[in-house]
């Protein structure tokens, strides 16, 4: 029996390392004084200060951040709304649109990139921050779709009535039964759609134009001629960012139970 729980343990450990040795090996070099990310020669903050006079890089990641915020906004609206439309009414052609859904979930990037890129240049539409912005909400829509239905299927609608028995209308129960019930599903989507998005390499290869750079893309170009550790810099603050953006979600989220429990 001891024996199999130091198995266990050891598989664990195995799995942690394999998923974070690499950020963690990225944060390293990230303080490294060689430019070439081979071999750690030594430890250095330069890189954190040369970052901010990387303009490209910057412009890259503001771009990455205004299409990551739009695209996720838009998409989580219309795939929640879709979401509700297709789970409660019933019309002509729903379990085919229910059907087409996985479709840009499962096909390969690069068709769905090649496709739009197509649409675009039959509309004679310049390519730029419009259509790349276009594009992130395309392919974010049915994954916030398939997140809220998830939660849509375990949904209690009864409360919807109930709302309407003590008087409320269709916008009330809407906005204050409905949404707060559907929306662990709604963030969860946000969530990937803002991930999806963030991180997106082909679909925006295809469909940004001059002065629509995204930092993947800019990443992308640069190991050609060698990523230096100043990339390395700036993924080390998205990934404290995130990390601090976590911890304050979980600390609401204790608070919230807390509350509950009293």
């Amino acid at each position: 029996m001891q024996r199999h729980k130091h198995l266990k343990n050891i598989f664990i450990l195995i799995v942690f390392l394999f998923l974070y040795l690499p950020i963690i090996t990225l944060i390293i070099f990230s303080f490294n004084t060689s430019s070439l990310n081979i071999v750690f020669e030594g430890f250095t903050l330069d890189w954190y200060t040369k970052l901010f006079s990387n303009s490209a890089l910057l412009e890259a990641l503001l771009n990455t951040i205004i299409v990551s915020v739009v695209s996720t906004g838009v998409s989580t609206i219309i795939g929640s709304l879709a979401a509700i439309g297709l789970y409660k009414f019933n019309f002509w052609g729903k379990e085919l649109i229910n059907k087409l859904l996985y479709i840009p979930v499962v096909i390969p990037e690069i068709v769905l990139g090649i496709s739009l890129l197509s649409v675009y240049t039959l509309l004679k539409l310049d390519l730029g921050m419009g259509t790349l912005i276009i594009s992130h909400i395309a392919f974010s829509i049915p994954f916030v779709i398939i997140s809220v239905r998830t939660v849509l299927n375990s949904t209690n609608f009864q409360i919807e009535e109930a709302a309407h028995d003590l008087g409320a209308n269709e916008l009330k129960t809407f906005f204050y039964v409905i949404i707060p019930e559907i929306m662990p599903g709604i963030i969860s989507g946000a969530t990937l759609a803002f991930t999806l998005s963030l991180d997106d390499v082909i679909i925006s290869y295809f469909t940004a134009g001059p002065g629509s750079n995204t930092l993947p893309l800019q990443i992308y170009s640069m190991i050609k001629t060698g990523i230096t550790p100043d990339v390395n810099a700036l993924t080390t603050l998205m990934i404290v960012v995130i990390m601090i953006v976590l911890m304050i979600s979980s600390l609401i989220q204790i608070r919230k139970i807390k509350k509950e429990a009293m």
